[in-house]
């Protein structure tokens, strides 16, 4: 499941498109204000950003530039009442990939949500391609060099993470935030199981690997 923070101080609103969204498969995760989204980010990794850019304390336009020059990369949508040419410039310029004018047509922000995790390489159908190997999370299954693994659904799910990533380093923290949940009883070294299985079934993968990155957590790169 895809994960959607979605950055908005204008609850009714914030609430439609989580409603929406989560129908169609999203995970989404609101906050009010780009000071709280900010310490959401240092938490957890999302694969798109919607944001608005009239906001309290800090604006949309100062929050894409700050998580910019942290390093975050996932796409970033903006949804203002602000329809000017310039202030959608100052969007795009502060590191937006999208921009939509309020009122939001809920129907037309998936279709763009889709469009740009394909031009992020990021499958939202269910499918990822990684080389010759193929991921399909509507069966579990790996398909890589004719032959097919039939994965539990823990050991695909961090498989798919890694692959939708490539090089981006994903601590077990956050691993075991997103699949096992915040509230989990279970320990991090569960996630260094899940990953051992998966070296040993994919060990001659002619496509990738799961690198350890000392003290940190794991990351998939092309072989």
């Amino acid at each position: 499941m895809f994960k959607v923070l979605l950055v908005e101080d204008d609850i009714d609103l914030s609430d439609t498109i989580k409603l929406y969204l989560t129908k169609k498969g999203f995970d989404v995760y609101c906050s009010y204000s780009a000071k709280y989204a900010l310490k959401e980010l240092e938490k957890y990794p999302v694969d798109i950003i919607i944001t608005d850019i009239m906001m309290p304390n800090i604006d949309g336009i100062t929050f894409i530039k700050e998580i910019r020059d942290y390093g975050v990369k996932c796409p970033i949508l903006i949804i203002s009442a602000k329809d000017q040419i310039k202030d959608k410039e100052q969007g795009f310029l502060a590191g937006a990939d999208d921009y939509m004018v309020k009122p939001i047509d809920v129907t037309e922000l998936e279709l763009r949500i889709n469009a740009l995790f394909r031009r992020a390489n990021i499958s939202n159908a269910h499918k990822l391609e990684f080389k010759s190997t193929t991921l399909d999370a509507d069966s579990l299954t790996v398909v890589t060099d004719g032959k097919t693994f039939e994965l539990p659904q823990k050991e695909f799910q961090i498989l798919f993470k890694l692959l939708s990533y490539e090089n981006k380093i994903f601590t077990r923290v956050a691993l075991m935030d997103e699949f096992w949940g915040i509230y989990t009883e279970s320990e991090e070294r569960t996630i260094d199981t899940h990953i051992n299985r998966l070296r040993d079934k994919f060990k001659n993968n002619p496509d990738f690997e799961i690198v350890t990155i000392r003290g940190l957590g794991y990351k998939a790169v092309k072989k």
